[in-house]
């Protein structure tokens, strides 16, 4: 079975990204300075997700929400959609999501006393790229344009996450189809390195499965090569769909 036949009520799955806006503090210079104090701290400005294998893809933005007033930095109902959803998930997936979005998203969940979401897997696209790859860039922009699968949406630069805490809606536009297509072209990356991630969580322990491809949930599955060790053989096992292995233990009677 693909990941893409999974019914709804399955797909437990969440690719997501998100942007938050810069800290504002004052500083004596431009180069190389600490800061003095900060008047305003970070926040998350909005975040896109899709579960993985449906066609669609979503993406909330503070001026989706009732009450959203110009300049302020309040992401309280964003960051209980986005604690929902983290909620609902058996493996999180998303590039640099264990040191950038996922430790953010945390961040957030705790300012506004939410509690932690239902324990999950991460899966970090950047973390596999350095793993087991030596590419010139590990960015998701660079990575899609070395597969050839697509490339991140121009910003403009700076200028658009202050128009965003400006309040105008050509730049919450663009941001949100900016943050859209970044979880678009993540799960495109996210397809084609998962066969070489040796740690990837087994799917056959989410979905409660046997005997399916650990990795795509595919059937079509073939005996590989024995492995030995000192002490243990081991059967190696080839999925012919994703081109993942995983391997059993031969154990004698």
């Amino acid at each position: 079975m693909k990941i893409s036949e999974l019914k709804s009520s399955e797909k437990k799955i969440l690719l997501f990204d998100i942007e938050t806006a810069p800290n504002l503090g004052y500083i004596w210079g431009k180069y190389e300075q600490d800061v003095i104090a900060f008047k305003e701290h970070w926040y998350i400005i909005s975040f896109a997700w899709k579960w993985l294998g449906e066609k669609n893809s979503y993406v909330k933005a503070l001026n989706d929400f009732k009450g959203y007033k110009i300049g302020e930095a309040n992401d309280k109902e964003l960051v209980k959609l986005l604690w929902s959803l983290f909620n609902q998930a058996d493996i999180i997936i998303a590039h640099n999501g264990n040191s950038f979005d996922i430790r953010k998203a945390n961040a957030r969940f705790l300012k506004h006393n939410l509690q932690p979401p239902s324990p999950y897997k991460s899966i970090d696209t950047l973390l596999i790229a350095r793993r087991y790859f030596k590419m010139d860039s590990n960015k998701l922009d660079d990575l899609g344009d070395y597969f050839g699968i697509g490339r991140k949406l121009q910003t403009g630069g700076f200028q658009l996450w202050l128009g965003c805490i400006a309040g105008e809606k050509k730049s919450w536009t663009k941001m949100k189809s900016y943050n859209k297509h970044d979880v678009i072209l993540l799960e495109k990356v996210y397809m084609r390195l998962r066969s070489w991630n040796t740690t990837h969580p087994d799917l056959n322990l989410i979905y409660n499965t046997t005997n399916n491809c650990p990795v795509c949930r595919s059937k079509k599955i073939v005996a590989d090569k024995v492995i030995r060790t000192k002490t243990t053989k081991w059967q190696s096992y080839k999925c012919l769909e994703c081109g993942a292995f995983h391997k059993d233990r031969i154990i004698k009677n």
